[in-house]
């Protein structure tokens, strides 16, 4: 499935986006903050691709005027969440490079994302989580609707080998659809 913004296309991932990603996903700024190591080279980009982000629901997210994967935003099902979650709620997960801060692009990707849970999965509430000092993806979840809900610490961030404080942030159907 392919979706379409103003700005962006998300689609599926593909081999070919290996150089792409590893551009964008080397940065130690994006990454780690997020609860993933750096990628230290194309192959290793390309095995995330094949064995990370080949998962269900989970989109490059893609500038119109190139389609060249610059992010990534993908629906978490209730058994992977990073918290408790019902059957009909999901929990939304993205990063975008550093190249592409403060342009308003997640947010407009989180919402497209919104509107595909909501509308043609049915779910009845969204989640989204982010670390202690991730103000950004805070930013971006509020500018999407997401209220905060309450906060985990104590966590294992296992791809990183650290505990963490993760709070998290819900957005009803009734909510995002008012």
């Amino acid at each position: 499935m392919t979706f379409e913004t103003e700005r962006l296309i998300l689609r599926p991932w593909k081999d070919s986006d290996a150089e792409s990603l590893y551009k964008y996903a080397k940065d130690p700024e994006v990454g780690p903050i997020a609860g993933w190591p750096v990628h230290t080279s194309v192959e290793n980009s390309l095995d995330i691709i094949r064995t990370v982000l080949s998962a269900e629901e989970t989109y490059a997210v893609c500038l119109k005027e190139d389609n060249v994967a610059i992010g990534s935003i993908g629906l978490i099902p209730p058994a992977q969440s990073h918290t408790e979650v019902t059957d009909d709620e999901m929990e939304v997960g993205y990063w975008i490079g550093v190249p592409f801060w403060g342009q308003g692009l997640m947010p407009e990707a989180v919402r497209r994302i919104l509107q595909h849970a909501f509308e043609d999965l049915h779910c009845s509430a969204m989640w989204c989580g982010y670390y202690d000092g991730n103000v950004k993806s805070k930013r971006c979840q509020e500018k999407c609707g997401f209220t905060y809900h309450h906060t985990e610490e104590n966590k294992p961030c296992e791809l990183m080998g650290d505990i963490r404080t993760e709070h998290f942030t819900k957005l009803t159907r009734e909510e995002w659809s008012h």
